[in-house]
């Protein structure tokens, strides 16, 4: 902890700002009950997050100085080109003010390269029955990261105080249930489940699911993922997607004896299949494989892949493990993209509207890789990937088509794969350690103070 104090001791302030804090709830609950002469109900303690937000209440709104009138509080925000300095005298402090206050702050932050938005709480007061006199500064918060803040407050001689807040952070497994109501995204984030989560659990079930189509309001889900969070509850960073299930199919996650890292069913069977099912997230068929009347050309004709509606921009993914043969211009379809897989397998996509950065022909991509952009490149009315599969040169249906199976686990493998399963299926039950999640989990918090 730093101290900004030159005329007290810092062991002064704390009791008198706690202490004051205190008095003030008392005061407030005493009033409320006293008209009905009900007894005052027994309050719990506080816990460590919940002290520490009221010392971060009262250290940035300290009590007014002699002839100020009560401290209010004023947000502002840094806009784009704005100094911290810039932003604090927009708030009402007057330019000499701001400039002690933004030194007490470099002593603990980069006060010179700051970004544009960062939010800071400023209690300011005024002259006694002179609200338009200049305000003087009386309290500054802002937070440095997730879990960490910085206060800058008035003690009652008028010096100012800095203080260093920071949460710990913790490890957590969280389980997290729900039904779909909305978008996935929607219904993970309000079971407590973050984006960067929910994105892995699309990639995950790709593979065995249509999300427009196969999923229906009131379907349940539920989810095992790992997350760092800081003590108040508040989510800082998303781990790995240990488990999840949607419509009866459960994935679990397993480290190989290799290192890789892939997810398997109930019976060890690797659930990345050898293509995709949809390499455009969220999109719908819209043209399906046969004979069509051709939308531009006006006849009959062989339609030789399906056709998900997307809007453009939308990333296109590669089915499978493969090399680019081709991805260049290709009369018809526009800007075009080919991959070459194992067996004798081909998959293509066509209209793009541009390719992912550095691809080019001879590079070996990744299964769910990013490869090209949907467009309307070439023969196209709109907006839209036209998707190929060949297999030893010819093109078939990519709906039905007879595409070989993923990895399937044995022996020793099996026998560690097991064990994994049967502990993630234990928190699932409620029957091991685990933290739970709700909606609440993964938002607000209190600070904690770390002495330095």
């Amino acid at each position: 902890m730093q101290e900004f104090d030159p005329r007290r001791p810092a062991a002064r302030l704390l009791p008198r700002v706690v202490v004051a804090s205190v008095a003030v709830a008392a005061a407030v609950a005493a009033i409320k009950v006293a008209p009905f002469e009900a007894p005052v109900p027994e309050k719990p303690a506080l816990n460590a997050a919940e002290i520490t937000a009221l010392q971060h209440r009262a250290f940035a709104q300290a009590e007014a100085q002699p002839g100020l009138s009560r401290a209010e509080n004023v947000p502002v925000k840094v806009r784009p080109g704005e100094t911290l300095q810039g932003a604090v005298q927009r708030a009402g402090v007057e330019p000499d003010e701001a400039a002690k206050v933004v030194a007490t702050l470099a002593s603990a932050m980069d006060t010179v390269k700051i970004k544009a938005g960062m939010a800071l709480d400023i209690a300011l007061a005024h002259p006694r029955g002179d609200r338009g006199g200049p305000a003087r500064l009386i309290g500054l918060s802002l937070r440095t990261s997730p879990s960490s803040a910085i206060t800058v407050s008035r003690t009652f001689d008028g010096a100012l105080r800095l203080r260093e807040l920071e949460e710990e952070v913790r490890d957590e497994t969280t389980v997290a249930h729900g039904e779909m109501h909305g978008s996935l995204f929607e219904s993970a984030a309000r079971a407590g489940a973050t984006p960067t989560v929910t994105a892995q659990v699309v990639k995950l079930f790709s593979h065995k699911v249509d999300f427009s189509r196969d999923i229906k309001a009131g379907d349940n889900f539920s989810l095992v993922f790992d997350r760092k969070v800081t003590e108040s509850g508040r989510t800082i960073e998303a781990g790995d997607l240990e488990y999840a299930e949607i419509k009866g199919l459960r994935f679990y996650r397993f480290e190989r004896n290799d290192g890789g890292v892939d997810y398997f069913d109930e019976t060890g069977k690797n659930v990345r299949g050898f293509l995709l099912r949809t390499p455009v997230d969220g999109a719908r068929i819209t043209s399906g494989f046969g004979a069509r009347r051709h939308p531009i050309l006006g006849f009959t004709r062989m339609h030789q892949g399906i056709d998900f509606g997307a809007g453009s921009g939308t990333p296109v993914l590669a089915a499978g493990d493969g090399v680019v043969v081709e991805a260049g211009r290709k009369g018809g379809y526009g800007n075009w993209v080919k991959i070459r897989h194992n067996g004798g397998w081909e998959t293509g996509y066509a209209h793009l509207s541009r390719y992912a950065k550095g691809l080019k022909k001879g590079q070996r991509v990744k299964q769910g890789q990013l490869v090209a952009y949907v467009g309307s490149t070439g023969m196209s009315t709109g907006p839209h990937l036209h998707y190929e599969i060949f297999n030893g040169g010819r093109r078939v249906n990519p709906v039905g088509a007879k595409i070989p199976q993923g990895t399937i686990l044995a022996g020793a493998e099996l026998n560690r794969f097991r064990a994994k399963k049967a502990h993630i299926d234990s928190l699932l039950n409620g029957k091991g350690q685990i933290q739970m999640a709700d909606a609440s989990a993964v938002t607000g918090g209190a600070n904690r103070q770390a002495g330095r």
